[in-house]
C-alpha cells in the first residue's frame, strides 16, 4: 500500500503547526499586509500604523513611502527608542525586496513588538505599482 504524497504532508503540517503552538514560536507571527490595506490604515487614526524603512538612508533619500521613518536593519536594535514604548502598536516592515525587512522583523518581535507586518512586495513593489513616493 503506498500513501500518497498529501496524506504525508497534512500529519507533518499539523505537528509543525502545534508544536509552534505549544512551545510559544513566534516563527508565524509577522504577516503580510499589501498596499491597499497599509494606504487604508494610515488614513485611519486609530489604526495608523508605524511604516518602517529599513534600507539604508541613501536609499530611503532616494525615495522611499509617504510616512516612513528610516532605520537601517543594522542599526535598529541601537535605535529602538525612536520608535516608542508601546510593543502593540502595529508596525510595518519594507526594505527593497525583503530580506532586510525579514530580519529587522525578527529583532522587533525579540523586543516584543506583538503587531509586525511585513509590506508584500516591498519598496520594489510600491514601486512597481505606481504608487507615490517621497523623496
Amino acid at each position: 500500500m503506498t500513501l500518497s504524497r498529501r496524506s504525508l504532508m497534512l500529519p507533518l503540517l499539523w505537528s509543525c503547526l502545534c508544536g509552534a503552538a505549544l512551545f510559544g514560536s513566534n516563527a508565524m507571527a509577522v504577516v503580510p499586509i499589501d498596499q491597499q490595506t497599509l494606504q487604508s490604515w494610515q488614513k485611519q487614526s486609530s489604526k495608523r500604523p508605524l511604516l518602517l524603512d529599513v534600507r539604508t538612508k541613501e536609499e530611503f533619500a532616494e525615495g522611499h513611502i509617504p510616512g516612513a521613518i528610516n532605520i537601517s536593519h543594522d542599526q535598529l536594535i541601537k535605535r529602538l527608542a525612536e520608535i516608542g514604548d508601546d510593543r502593540r502598536l502595529p508596525v510595518v516592515v519594507y526594505c527593497q525586496t525583503g530580506r532586510r525587512a525579514a530580519l529587522a522583523e525578527a529583532e522587533l518581535e525579540k523586543a516584543g513588538f506583538s503587531h509586525v507586518y511585513h509590506l508584500s512586495g516591498d519598496y520594489q513593489g510600491w514601486v512597481k505599482s505606481e504608487q507615490a513616493v517621497t523623496k
